[in-house]
């Protein structure tokens, strides 16, 4: 009874040991490398796979997923021969499972090394100030030289990234000098340029307040002056039409009488104004009569009349 149990006992164990040699569950975004007789058979991709019990053998595993290697520091050297430590992370993922089983023995170690290499030869080719600001480039850089490199390898490289870029101490110092100097440099420049700006500002203002006063100033005088001649003109106007209107009062009948009297009137009144103004007057004789004076007004008068004598023609008479 024992040995039969025995025996069972070795049968389920071989049978569990033949399924799980022959039975394979492949997860997903994975791939397995089958080998039969020690040759490359196939590759499985996800699912349930039934293989050949002792002749076939899965002899590599591989993750589809992207996946990230660290990629130590090292010390490169720039063109400026400057020794600066640059560590950094690479990104790849495989894409030919056969390929990156036998096209090299270890791809991460191999493409890790290939990009330090890579990373110190960019690194050699430019300044220790542009360094900082050719992140962009260097990475661009290291990936294009590696891409070419992993293609046999069936690996794709997907990018890389610089973590730090650490130059010595003394450098960093110098560095820091160097910088705070340009940012007080660019103070004072702003600082000036402001100050130009101000001048300039305040100048301008002045200017255009200049022109606006003196063109203030024009307009008024040209206000001023258009008044004053529109002023004169009117007062002309009225002065002849006045005139004109005291003319053709004069030609009806009985103007000459009224213009007598009018005249008179005047006399009277404007020397008792001089009577007024002051207690001593040298006047001429006949100042105190008036009939000569209007006499006199009126010789005038008749002067200007067209046919009258002008002055200084042949008598002082009116006309006849």
């Amino acid at each position: 009874m024992n040995e039969v149990l025995l025996t069972m006992l070795i049968l389920a164990g071989l049978v569990f040991f033949v399924v799980a040699r022959t039975a394979v569950v492949v997860p997903q975004q994975s791939a397995y490398v089958v080998e039969r007789l020690g040759r490359f058979h196939e590759t499985l991709n996800a699912g349930f796979h039934v293989l050949i019990p002792f002749v076939d053998n899965v002899a590599y595993r591989h993750s589809l997923k992207e996946r990230a290697i660290d990629i130590p520091e090292q010390i490169c050297i720039t063109r400026d021969n400057v020794q600066v430590h640059v560590d950094g992370v690479l990104y790849l993922q495989t894409l030919d499972p056969q390929r990156a089983s036998y096209g090299v023995a270890n791809p991460e170690f191999a493409i890790s090394q290939l990009a330090q290499t890579t990373l110190r030869s960019e690194i050699g080719k430019i300044d220790l100030d542009r360094t900082f600001e050719e992140r962009a480039n260097i990475n661009f850089a290291v990936v294009q030289e590696l891409d070419k490199a992993s293609e046999p390898w069936g690996i794709k490289v997907l990018r890389y990234e610089i973590k730090n870029i650490t130059p010595p101490s003394d450098v960093l110092a110098a560095m820091e000098k160097q910088m705070r100097a340009e940012r007080e440099k660019r103070a004072v420049i702003l600082n000036s340029e402001g100050q130009r700006d101000a001048a300039i500002n305040v100048a301008e203002g002045e200017k255009q307040q200049v022109i606006k006063q003196s063109e203030a100033n024009r307009q008024q005088q040209i206000n001023e002056a258009e008044g004053q001649a529109a002023a004169i003109e009117a007062v002309a106007r009225a002065t002849a039409t006045g005139l004109r209107q005291v003319a053709e009062a004069i030609q009806v009948p009985g103007g000459d009488q009224a213009m007598r009297l009018r005249v008179a009137e005047q006399w009277v009144d404007r020397f008792g104004q001089v009577a007024k103004a002051g207690t001593t007057m040298i006047l001429p004789g006949n100042v105190a009569d008036v009939g000569t004076m209007v006499a006199s007004a009126m010789a005038v008068v008749d002067r200007m009349k067209p046919g009258g004598r002008e002055p200084g023609g042949d008598g002082g008479g009116t006309r006849g």
